[in-house]
């Protein structure tokens, strides 16, 4: 079996970490996602996903996102149901983040926002990669009776 999301949009309204009584965080939150095609004459339309980060996923968010930024989240998609106030039953459909990403969408600062600057939710950040070398390093062949082909 396989479930894995990747939505890539702007979040919708002011950000908020909360704490469970274990002590664990989590911020829930929800993104808008244009979708790619619409009608001619028509506006652009949106879905809107509901998404729940834990733990270090959820400081990240809270401390580097904000209303209207865009954010790039991986996880699972999940559904659950719960008895409401009223009692009756909800069904609630959200995506579990294991990965938050800035975009590199511009700040208002100047600079770009850095895709490796995410925090995955069991594993180290990946080293950054070595310098490649510039093709100018490459010595030209002797000859074409070099090549194998």
């Amino acid at each position: 079996m396989y479930n894995k999301v990747i939505l890539m949009g702007r979040i919708t309204h002011d950000l908020e970490l909360k704490t469970t009584q274990t002590g664990i965080n989590v911020c829930t939150f929800s993104i808008a996602v244009d979708r790619r095609f619409s009608g001619k004459g028509e506006e652009r339309k949106s879905d809107f996903f509901n998404i729940v980060a834990w733990r270090q996923q959820a400081e990240f968010v809270c401390r580097y996102f904000g209303k209207g930024k865009m954010i790039l989240v991986e996880g699972e998609l999940q559904t659950r149901t719960y008895v409401d106030k009223n009692g009756s039953n909800v069904k609630v459909t959200e995506i579990i983040a294991d990965r938050i990403s800035f975009t590199g969408e511009k700040s208002q600062g100047g600079s770009y926002n850095d895709y490796a600057a995410s925090v995955p939710s069991s594993a180290p950040a990946p080293a950054p990669a070595a310098p490649q070398s510039p093709a100018s390093d490459f010595s030209s062949a002797a000859s074409d009776d070099d090549y194998p082909f």
